[in-house]
């Protein structure tokens, strides 16, 4: 199965930083012996984290969305 690209530059950002944040606080949830947290926030993490890494959002698909072009204003000289 290929899925295609949905995800920009930026979206993939953010959700990789976003995922690695939830991987701490699952962490900590574990530390803390919160185990439905800390499984809720992992799988959370695992989500994103695949998002960021191929580039495909299943809900972006599923609702028609594609951030990969973006539209730039060039300035004309």
């Amino acid at each position: 199965m290929e899925l295609q690209r949905n995800l920009g530059r930026l979206d993939r950002i953010v959700r990789g930083v976003l995922g690695v944040w939830l991987i701490a606080g699952a962490i900590s949830a574990v530390r803390d012996d919160r185990t439905t947290t800390a499984a809720a926030l992992g799988i959370a993490a695992a989500g994103l984290l695949f998002n960021a890494r191929t580039g495909f959002c299943g809900c972006n698909a599923a609702l028609g969305i594609d951030t990969t072009s973006s539209t730039r204003v060039e300035s004309a000289e």
